[in-house]
């Protein structure tokens, strides 16, 4: 008997799969890195007017309320505007409970320093822009900002 034997038929060696688990986790850790979680999708029209001396602010103390009219896929409620706030649209009498709530959200140093960001279609009424500043009055939410886009220079 030989003691070395000759190898029959040159099979490939089987592909190491050591490392795969660590290029599947280093995939994922991208990914979640890399996306953007969106809040609220919007549901009215929200073209918003162009400005040219705007500020970018922190978004850790602020509330969103969109104004406009229903977008396409919300036709159905009509062509009137409306108010949104997170993914539901609200009638006046709810704007106040849902600042409440909000600011009860929020750490204890930051309450009284809540922003309200009034991001307004530019076709939007403005009646209904005077009656949401009028609700927030009444709820204590005095700092208001208008979200607006630059405008482009030309």
């Amino acid at each position: 008997m030989s003691k070395f034997k000759k190898k029959k038929g040159g099979d490939l060696p089987a592909i190491s799969t050591a490392s795969l688990p660590d290029i599947v986790f280093m995939l994922l850790f991208f990914f979640m890195v890399a996306t953007v979680m969106r809040d609220n999708s919007t549901m009215v029209e929200n073209v918003l007017p162009n400005a040219t001396e705007i500020e970018k602010l922190k978004k850790d103390r602020t509330m969103f309320i969109y104004a406009g009219k229903p977008s396409e896929q919300y036709k159905n409620l009509g062509t009137e505007g409306r108010i949104q706030i997170n993914d539901a649209f609200v009638n006046l009498d709810a704007i106040q409970p849902a600042v409440f709530e909000y600011i009860a959200t929020l750490p204890e140093e930051l309450k009284d320093r809540v922003v309200v960001g009034l991001k307004v279609d530019e076709n939007t009424n403005a009646g209904i822009v005077s009656d949401v500043k009028q609700e927030l009055r009444e709820a204590n939410a005095l700092k208001i900002m208008y979200v607006t886009g630059q405008k482009k220079e030309e």
